[in-house]
């Protein structure tokens, strides 16, 4: 059971990280709503929300994708290591 399970976490990490590319960044607009963001680049790895904001990164540390929301739509958008 535990193979599996780890197989299955491995298998979303490098489907993630296949999302992880300039051209997918490139799709990213301000007004798009976090499940556009979702569907473009699968679930994120983390996301902080306060107040209404709502920050997340799809990626790790050296290449990541990072999304602030306001009312779940895009605000500003940066990228690192792509």
């Amino acid at each position: 059971m535990k193979q599996i399970l780890l197989a299955a976490a491995t298998l979303v990490l490098l489907t993630a990280c296949g999302k992880l590319n300039n051209e997918n960044y490139q799709q990213i607009e301000v007004g798009m709503d976090y499940s556009e963001i979702e569907s473009l680049l699968g679930n994120p790895a983390e996301c902080d929300e306060t107040l209404g904001m709502k920050q997340c990164i799809w990626g790790g540390d050296e290449k990541n994708i990072s999304v602030k929301f306001v009312a779940d739509k895009v605000t500003i958008y940066s990228k690192k290591g792509l």
